[in-house]
């Protein structure tokens, strides 16, 4: 893949897709933790905190995409994301916030933010990793680091319309729940047990693995959905 080719910008773009995706808990997490502070100092926390905890995402991510070339490790990265996906389109009822508090000083909103953020942000480590991996060695880390930078404004001054387009349009969610499960596909199909026991997977095979993979997420997603609204 050459850089700034169109298939450099298709990794690209679902780096961003996926932290855009994926960005309504990063946007409770960072309301919640600055809440509790003065008015003058909202924007500061927001900022460092954000920064702390993309600084240490990309680190994250960075060792995430070494580890997927052991065997194995994308296939059970293939198995989270699937999970990851399924849990996007049919999400719990529970809420996973209620015990976030507000730092009342703008040292222990930021600690609060990263910290939080640390703890919810193995589905974006995996997923991100996964979608760099279409890229050439060279130009993985270039595009975490890139598409990160890009989605973080859009997170912290766009959070609120991100979270009222996912509301507004379900269906953005349906979509990000298949493109987790289309790269989820790819990587079982190119991990490194799975090209010893078949081979180099054509590119026929890994569209195929890869579709299959997002209908996957999306059929389950919407069986379990059908079942909760029939339960309830």
């Amino acid at each position: 893949m050459e850089f700034l080719s169109p298939a450099w910008f298709s990794a690209l773009a679902a780096i961003v897709v996926i932290d855009l995706v994926l960005a309504g808990d990063n946007a409770i997490v960072i309301a919640l933790a600055c809440r509790n502070l003065p008015q003058r100092l909202r924007m500061r926390g927001i900022l460092w905190g954000t920064a702390g905890a993309i600084g240490i995402r990309v680190a994250l991510i960075v060792f995430a995409i070494t580890l997927l070339t052991v065997p194995y490790l994308k296939l059970v990265g293939g198995v989270l994301l699937v999970w990851v996906g399924v849990k996007l389109v049919a999400p719990d009822d529970e809420d996973q916030h209620g015990n976030i508090e507000g730092g009342a000083t703008l040292m222990s909103a930021i600690k609060t933010i990263i910290v939080a953020d640390l703890v919810m942000s193995f589905d974006n480590v995996i997923a991100i990793a996964g979608a760099a991996q279409q890229a050439e060695p060279e130009h993985q880390t270039s595009l975490v680091i890139l598409g990160l930078l890009i989605s973080i404004p859009l997170i912290v001054w766009g959070s609120t319309l991100v979270l009222k387009l996912l509301e507004r349009f379900p269906l953005l969610i349906t979509l990000g729940g298949a493109l987790l499960g289309w790269i989820a596909g790819g990587m079982v199909v190119t991990d490194v047990a799975t090209v010893e026991a078949i081979g180099e997977p054509s590119a026929a095979l890994r569209y195929a693995a890869s579709a299959a993979g997002a209908v996957l997420v999306v059929l389950i997603g919407k069986v379990l959905t059908a079942r909760r609204r029939a339960a309830a």
